[in-house]
């Protein structure tokens, strides 16, 4: 019974959660309240713990809820529920976007939301640059690993564990 419950309560998140893993909070927070799968100062465990392991942060929380609710069966239903209406979705604008490719509407309306993901994207990395850049040490780092990107093409992996051993040199 509590696989069809994780299903269900962790497909509604996956449904309704539109934003990224953050907008799952009060949802989980809500869950929570509602089941004892998972106390409220557990919440913040998951929410740390998602947000320092690789994977988006939904998805992570809810393996995480899943788990602590009813061990790997249940990280296994919640992380499947919760990926599935996004699966439904992009299955069915992928066919339409084949069969509307062309048209001009939809490709007037595809011209006008890249700018605001831009934008979007642009906001969000402004926000972690406010809270990531704490002093000159933090700020040369930035600028150096950048200069790196830019004239070296390596593949991102290799730039997080540089960036993880300066961290760990510089004791940051």
């Amino acid at each position: 019974m509590i696989y069809v419950l994780l299903c269900r309560e962790f497909f509604k998140i996956g449904l309704f959660a539109v934003g990224g893993g953050l907008v799952t909070v009060p949802f989980l927070f809500d869950l929570s309240e509602t089941y004892e799968w998972f106390s409220a100062t557990e919440l913040a465990d998951m929410i740390a713990v998602s947000q320092s392991t690789p994977g988006p942060i939904g998805i992570n929380m809810a393996t995480y809820a899943g788990f602590q609710a009813a061990g790997i069966g249940g990280a296994l239903a919640a992380t499947l529920s919760e990926v599935l209406p996004s699966m439904i979705v992009v299955y069915f604008i992928s066919h339409l976007l084949n069969k509307w490719a062309e048209n001009r509407y939809v490709n007037s309306i595809f011209s006008g939301i890249r700018p605001a993901v831009m934008a979007l994207i642009l906001f969000a990395g402004w926000d972690i640059a406010k809270t990531s850049i704490t002093d000159i040490k933090t700020l040369a780092i930035l600028l150096v690993l950048t200069l790196l990107m830019h004239f070296y093409k390596k593949n991102a992996i290799f730039y997080i564990v540089i960036s993880a051993i300066i961290g760990l040199l510089c004791k940051l």
